[in-house]
């Protein structure tokens, strides 16, 4: 029977795993901690400026997502021009790799990057090259020497989803140097917002200041608005300008156009999130030490925490133990992790719980 066949690679493709749906005992309170999800949900000026988008609903949105580009302009000092518009920054990262990526190109990402990387560099029949981390970081010599003459481009998430580690900008800019000048680095920044340390910079300076390298970000973390799939872009000019001949031109709807630029107005909300965050990161941190797992240092909002290979002590043990006390975090083994646990930062409540239960898993014979 004749029936159509996908180009070549698409079933080659391990398609995208979300977070299990949550499934606890009976009685049991539900706290969803395995998508990176802000616990606060968006500004409610957002939720206001969504609302009242209702009533025209018949119109097709701006083509440009003009709005929403200036008012990312005037929150980072940036050439609206320069910017695009998406759903999520997932859309993004694939319409680069349509632009920039073909068969017998190659892509570099890190062992534990995101996995959105290897799915749009394959789906657009280009290889995708693994580069090694240290200590579940980027490593930015790994990266240089698996360069070759067929590398047309590098991934790289700065912080890193799911590690939660991140590369100091004068790293960056060091890889930015190495590279040979036709390959695009793609800075992914969706978790910039929660970073506090000084010697990183989401990648604004090395966008404006080189004709090869693009910045990512989204509306789906600090400001909550990841059901409206909404994220952006700036990069160079002649980028710009590439990228938009194949971007569909109503890809942003109006009610998430109006709650971003809401949301982004709003820095009180973001602020009271990134503080939470910070809090509850340090205290994550020491108090999961305390109990014998390692956590990996984290920049974001979220831990990635190590269990050892004990039987009664394992990762899948310790997902299972928690799920029944409705306390979903994320497992990693499509990540190559396989001993180990993401969990996003909740609020205090689903915190202590989760605390609570890492300390009663633990303490079983």
């Amino acid at each position: 029977m004749s029936r159509p066949v996908p180009k070549p690679g698409i079933l080659d493709i391990a398609p995208y795993t979300p977070g299990k749906s949550p499934v606890a005992e009976p009685g049991r309170k539900v706290f969803k901690l395995s998508a990176n999800e802000t616990p606060f949900g968006p500004s409610p000026r957002a939720i206001e400026a969504y609302k009242s988008a209702a009533d025209h609903l018949e119109d097709y949105p701006e083509g440009t997502s003009r709005v929403l580009r200036e008012a990312i302009g005037r929150s980072f000092g940036l050439d609206p021009d320069r910017i695009i518009c998406g759903a999520g920054s997932d859309e993004i990262l694939n319409l680069l790799a349509h632009t920039y990526l073909g068969p017998g190109d190659e892509a570099i990402s890190t062992a534990h990057g995101f996995l959105v990387y290897p799915i749009a560099t394959m789906a657009n029949g280009a290889s995708n090259v693994v580069a090694p981390e240290v200590d579940f970081t980027c490593d930015v010599d790994a990266i240089l020497k698996a360069v070759t003459p067929r590398t047309k481009l590098v991934w790289l998430a700065n912080p890193n989803n799911p590690t939660g580690t991140y590369i100091p900008f004068d790293e960056v800019k060091r890889l930015r140097a190495g590279l040979p000048p036709n390959v695009l680095l793609v800075l992914d920044a969706a978790y910039a917002d929660y970073v506090s340390r000084n010697d990183y910079e989401f990648g604004i300076e090395l966008v404006a200041t080189t004709d090869n390298t693009v910045v990512t970000h989204t509306f789906s973390k600090i400001h909550g608005l990841a059901a409206l799939r909404i994220g952006w872009m700036f990069g160079p000019a002649q980028i710009v300008d590439a990228v938009n001949r194949i971007r569909g031109p109503f890809n942003v709807s109006t009610p998430a156009m109006l709650a971003a630029v809401a949301a982004i107005e709003d820095t009180a909300h973001q602020q009271m999130s990134r503080t939470h965050t910070e809090k509850w990161r340090n205290v994550l941190t020491d108090e999961i030490g305390k109990l014998g797992l390692k956590v990996t240092p984290s920049v974001t909002n979220f831990v990635l925490i190590h269990f050892p290979t004990t039987p009664g002590k394992t990762a899948v043990e310790a997902d299972a133990f928690l799920t029944k006390r409705g306390l979903v975090l994320r497992a990693l083994a499509n990540y190559k992790l396989p001993h180990a646990l993401r969990m996003t930062i909740g609020t205090e409540e689903a915190n202590l719980l989760v605390l609570d239960g890492l300390r009663d898993f633990m303490a079983q014979p």
